[in-house]
């Protein structure tokens, strides 16, 4: 009897107890005997044989919650039976089933190590039950060879079973569990809230368009002298007079649309996409990391800020300007619009800007190094080195910010106007 169905019988009878381990061998009540880590006929779904001992631990144990059972098997050093193969080898031990898919009745190579000396009368031999996989096996002669055998590769009439594809008979079991359809069949789950979130989205970026393009409109307008634009008002903002052209949109000196001013999107630089609208806008500096803990939702990828406007002009609408901070998404004519750069004092910040080397960028573009006014020398060294303007601001005074803020607009200006006419 095969080791697989010794352990059943003693299952279904009761008399696992009598099952008893003596060194590596495993002795049932003296009627047979194993060694404790020969293979069973039982394969796993992971494609390998239970081993005796395997099987013999888990039905004794088979009580117990499968973690608890996991950890007691490690602490005996015996290979634990998958939580996958739990119920079906259950029912097959205990007699509940008749047989199982999972059994093949394979020799194993262990069977030539079997103990057969316990009791001549009442230990058995160790074969498979499968009376075809027995008839295959030589029949050797008094001499120990099996010359006499006849080559069934040759003989007549004689079919050769084929070689057995497993990973043909392990396809062909599997079911399918779940498709891309029944996956979002869930209880309790509603997924309205998703397709809902998702429209929003879209309108918010719709109408985000659609304020970009109105803010274009007005900013080019602005950028056009008072004749050209059919009414009156800041023909000269940028420096132009009434008998000016309008000639600056022309020769990609000035890119036609919203002006772009670049900020760096690491978070060790004092003006970031959080906290540069209240900054330019408003004059007032206030910290990226308090702004983020403010913000809810995600950080947008493209801001409109207005121009700071100074005490004589409080009721004139200052030009648009759109602050970005991921220059690897702008396109040639995008980067004809940019005209401002806050920048980190590091080379890698330009890696992938369509420039030669920093000279080329800050004659095409003007830079701006935010600092604290109290900060050491060091941290400026490297931008003193560049054609980049240097806006310190008090650490604790934001009374003064609105003045630097206020001269940083009047750099840009004047920086636009020349670029304009160059």
């Amino acid at each position: 009897m095969d080791p697989l169905s010794a352990l059943r019988d003693f299952t279904i009878r009761g008399e696992l107890d009598s099952i008893v381990r003596v060194g590596d061998e495993l002795r049932f009540a003296g009627a047979y005997s194993f060694p404790a880590t020969v293979e069973t006929a039982y394969r796993s779904k992971q494609g390998n044989f239970y081993t005796l001992d395997s099987l013999i631990f888990f039905i004794k144990n088979h009580h117990l919650k499968h973690t608890d059972y996991l950890q007691s098997a490690r602490r005996h050093g015996i290979p634990a039976v998958t939580l996958p193969d739990r119920r079906s080898l259950l029912d097959y031990l205990q007699g509940r089933t008749a047989s199982s898919d999972s059994i093949q009745f394979l020799a194993p190579a262990a069977a030539a190590n079997i103990n057969l000396n316990i009791n001549s009368n009442a230990v058995e031999e160790y074969l498979p039950d499968d009376s075809q996989l027995r008839s295959r096996s030589p029949a050797l002669d008094n001499d120990g060879n099996a010359s006499h055998l006849i080559d069934i590769n040759n003989a007549p009439g004689v079919r050769v079973p084929e070689e057995v594809n497993y990973i043909t008979l392990i396809e062909a079991n599997e079911r399918p569990l779940r498709d891309r359809e029944s996956l979002l069949l869930c209880k309790n789950r509603d997924f309205l809230k998703i397709s809902t979130a998702a429209i929003e989205r879209e309108e918010k970026r719709q109408r985000m368009e659609a304020q970009q393009r109105k803010d274009g409109l007005v900013a080019k307008s602005k950028l056009m002298a008072p004749d050209e634009r059919g009414f009156g008002g800041y023909g000269d903002e940028l420096g132009l007079n009434a008998g000016s052209k309008g000639k600056v949109m022309k020769g990609g000196k000035i890119g036609e649309g919203v002006p772009i001013i670049l900020v760096p999107s690491a978070a060790q630089t004092l003006i970031t996409m959080y906290n540069v609208k209240e900054f330019l806008e408003d004059g007032k500096y206030i910290p990226s990391e308090v702004q983020m803990k403010n913000m809810k939702g995600p950080k947008a990828e493209c801001i409109t800020v207005r121009r700071l406007s100074n005490s004589k002009d409080k009721d004139k609408p200052g030009a648009a300007y759109e602050v970005r901070d991921k220059p690897s998404t702008l396109k040639k004519e995008d980067w004809d619009r940019v005209v401002a750069a806050f920048v980190l004092g590091k080379e890698w910040q330009f890696k992938d800007w369509p420039f030669k080397d920093h000279v080329e960028i800050f004659n095409k573009i003007i830079g701006f190094f935010l600092r604290f006014e109290d900060d050491s020398l060091e941290s400026a060294k490297t931008v003193k080195q560049w054609n980049v303007k240097i806006i310190s601001i008090s650490k604790n005074k934001r009374h003064q910010d609105k003045a630097a803020v206020l001269e940083l607009w009047e750099k840009l200006e004047e920086f636009a106007r020349s670029r304009s006419y160059s």
